[in-house]
C-alpha cells in the first residue's frame, strides 16, 4: 500500500551562490523557508518539482521536503531541513552573516 502524501515545500540550491532556496508563494524562489509555498496537493508538488528540474541554469538538487504549518507558515519537520534554514555551516557567510 502506498504511503499517504504529506505536505511539502520545494527546495533546491541556487547554482551560482549555493544558497538554499525555496519555491515561494508568488511563483518565485525565496531564501526563507517560512515564505515557501506549502504544497498540500501531490500532483501540484510533483509538477513544480518537474519544472524545477528544467531550471538547470539557475538551481541544482531540487526536491520536496516534508513540512507542517505553524502560525500559518511552513516549518521543517526533519533536522536536515531545519539545519538548511540556518544557512552555511561555516560562519560569516550567507544567512549567518546577517545575524
Amino acid at each position: 500500500m502506498a504511503r499517504a502524501y504529506t505536505p511539502k515545500v520545494l527546495t533546491a540550491n541556487r547554482l551560482l551562490e549555493g544558497d538554499v532556496i525555496y519555491y515561494g508563494t508568488n511563483d518565485d524562489w525565496v531564501l526563507a523557508h517560512d515564505e515557501a509555498l506549502y504544497l498540500t496537493d501531490e500532483v501540484q508538488a510533483n509538477d513544480l518539482l518537474a519544472a524545477a528540474h528544467k531550471q538547470a541554469g539557475f538551481l541544482v538538487g531540487a526536491y520536496l521536503a516534508d513540512a507542517i504549518l505553524e502560525d500559518g507558515k511552513p516549518v521543517p519537520t526533519h533536522f536536515r531541513e531545519d539545519f538548511r534554514t540556518r544557512g552555511p555551516s561555516n560562519y560569516d557567510h550567507g544567512k549567518q552573516a546577517e545575524v
